[in-house]
């Protein structure tokens, strides 16, 4: 995409390198690195001289901001989100915000309406209430 004035994330247009590219969500990030934490403690007899700053400091920001924590809930919330065919830009931002209403997830992720396999606010309903199930269960 050329130039900044084109790029608008309300209508999905963030650029074809964003548009294909895998995205996670801070859960299954806060996976990832924990097993990784796990495999350095593992390896080493003094993990922590093994862990940089950085990478502390992020497995700290994606634990605390992961409204899951459960791996089977983190897959299910993925697989609930893909059914919608959903972009994995608005699959993450909708599946890290964890809307309640209707209005939350279109003010969040207003593509979900303006694209041409727009939403209808019953199917926005149905994916709410499919996500806060998994909610209740973690």
């Amino acid at each position: 995409m050329s130039g900044e004035e084109e790029e608008n994330a309300a209508e999905l247009k963030i650029g074809d390198e964003f548009l294909k590219a895998k995205c996670l969500m801070n859960c299954e990030v806060s996976l990832i690195l924990e097993h990784k934490y796990e495999q350095l403690q593992q390896s080493s007899d003094d993990a922590m001289n093994q862990v940089s700053q950085v990478f502390e400091k992020s497995l700290q920001y994606v634990k605390r901001f992961s409204r899951y924590k459960n791996p089977d809930a983190v897959r299910q919330v993925r697989e609930i989100l893909a059914r919608y065919q959903l972009a994995e830009f608005e699959l993450c931002v909708l599946g890290n915000l964890c809307p309640e209403t209707v209005e939350e997830a279109i003010a969040m992720v207003p593509s979900i309406k303006t694209r041409g396999r727009a939403q209808d606010d019953e199917a926005i309903e149905k994916m709410l209430n499919d996500l806060s199930l998994i909610k209740k269960f973690e």
